[in-house]
C-alpha cells in the first residue's frame, strides 16, 4: 500500500465520540467512525465483514455497482436452504434489483429456480457515499439493532436502487467457497476444511496468495521413531506451522500454529492448537481448540468424556472443546 497514492490500512478501535458505548452493531461500528469517511470523501465505500472466508476480486463488484447505477449493491451467493437460517436471505427481480430481504429467517424463502437453495447476502456491501452517510445518520437516531442486515439494507429497499451482485469465486474450484466463521463450530469446520487432501479453499494457490505477517521461526520438525516403544513423532493429514516440534507424539487431522510442541506418547486428533501450546507426555486431545501458550498437563484426556469436559471447559453444540488461556485443568 502506498499512502502517497491514497492507499492505506487503518486499524481503528471504538472512538466513543458519539456516545460512551462500544460498538452496538455492524452499522454502529461504521457510524462511530463516520468522520473518517467524511474526511477521505470517497465516491464509493465498500463494507466487509471480518469473520468471513472467501476469495473475491472486489473490482468486479465495484464495476457492477457503477454500471447498474445502484445506490447500494449487496454481494450474494446461492446457499443451501436448510442451513440459511443464520443468514440474510434476498429476493430479486429479473434485473437483479433486490425487492425483499429477511435477516436470519426461521423459514428461509427459496429461490424460484431451485427450492433447495436461497439467495443469501454475503455481508459485503458497496454504497454510494452520500447514501451510506445518510443511512447511518438516520439509523443512529432510531431504537434499532444498528445492523446493516437487520436495519440499514431493509430500510433502503424500495426507497433506493439496491441491487444484488452474483459472487464470482476466485478460488478456482467447482463449488463456490464462502464461510461465515462467526461461531466456534463454524470456525472449527473451516479450519478442518484446510487439511483435506484437495481442500476447497486452497492456501497454496500461487495465483491468489494469502498475505499475512510471518515471524522468522526455524522449520517445523518431527523427531523420535522408536516404534517398538510407541514413541514416534508423526503428523498425518495436518498443517504444521514453522517453529513447531512433534517430539515423539502423534498428530492427525489437526492444525498446529507456530511454536507448538507435542511431547512423547501424546495424541492430538482433529485439533486446532494456537501459538506456543505445549502438549505434555501421554496427553490425549480430540476435537479441541486450545488458545495460545496453554500448557496441557501430562496424562490428561480432553475430548473423550463429554460430561467432564463440560464441567471444566466450554463445549460447543457439536462437541468441540475450547480451552482458553489460564485454563484450570484440575480441581
Amino acid at each position: 500500500f502506498s499512502y502517497d497514492r491514497g492507499e492505506f490500512i487503518f486499524t481503528i478501535p471504538p472512538q466513543l465520540r458519539a456516545s460512551e458505548k462500544w460498538y452496538q452493531g455492524t452499522a454502529d461500528a461504521v457510524y462511530q467512525n463516520i468522520y473518517t469517511i467524511e474526511r477521505e470523501n470517497p465516491e464509493y465505500v465498500l463494507i466487509l465483514c471480518g469473520d468471513h472466508i472467501y476469495k473475491m476480486d472486489y473490482s468486479d463488484l465495484l464495476d457492477f455497482h457503477v454500471a447498474s447505477g445502484a445506490d447500494v449493491t449487496v454481494s450474494t451467493i446461492e446457499f443451501p436452504r436448510e442451513a440459511a437460517c443464520h443468514l440474510g436471505v434476498l429476493e430479486i427481480d429479473r434485473n437483479q434489483r433486490i425487492v425483499g430481504f429477511e435477516e436470519k429467517p426461521k423459514n428461509p424463502k427459496p429461490m424460484p429456480s431451485n427450492t433447495q437453495l436461497v439467495l443469501a447476502s454475503m455481508g459485503i456491501y458497496v454504497f454510494r457515499t452520500p447514501v451510506l452517510i445518510q443511512s447511518l445518520l438516520d439509523d443512529a437516531g432510531r431504537d434499532t439493532n444498528h445492523d446493516f442486515g437487520r436495519n440499514i439494507i431493509p430500510n433502503l429497499i424500495g426507497n433506493t436502487n439496491v441491487y444484488a451482485f452474483n459472487f464470482k469465486d476466485m478460488n478456482q474450484k467447482d463449488a463456490k467457497y464462502w464461510r461465515d466463521v462467526g461461531t466456534l463450530d463454524a470456525y472449527f469446520d473451516a479450519n478442518m476444511d484446510l487439511i483435506s487432501i484437495d481442500p476447497q479453499f486452497n492456501l497454496y494457490d500461487k495465483e491468489w496468495p494469502i498475505r499475512t505477517y510471518v515471524r522468522c521461526y526455524p522449520p517445523a520438525k518431527t523427531i523420535w521413531a522408536l516404534e517398538y516403544e510407541g514413541r514416534v513423532g508423526s503428523a498425518i493429514n495436518s498443517i504444521i506451522s514453522q517453529g513447531s516440534i512433534v517430539s515423539g507424539g502423534r498428530v492427525r487431522n489437526s492444525i498446529l500454529s507456530p511454536e507448538v510442541r507435542v511431547n512423547s506418547y501424546s495424541q492430538v486428533d482433529e485439533c486446532i492448537l494456537m501459538n506456543g501450546v505445549d502438549v505434555g507426555r501421554h496427553a490425549k486431545l480430540r476435537r479441541v481448540i486450545v488458545d495460545k501458550y496453554v500448557r496441557i498437563p501430562p496424562g490428561i484426556e480432553i475430548g473423550y468424556n463429554p460430561g467432564e469436559d463440560r464441567r471444566r471447559f466450554t463445549v460447543t453444540e457439536s462437541g468441540v472443546v475450547v480451552i482458553p488461556r489460564n485454563a484450570c485443568f484440575w480441581d
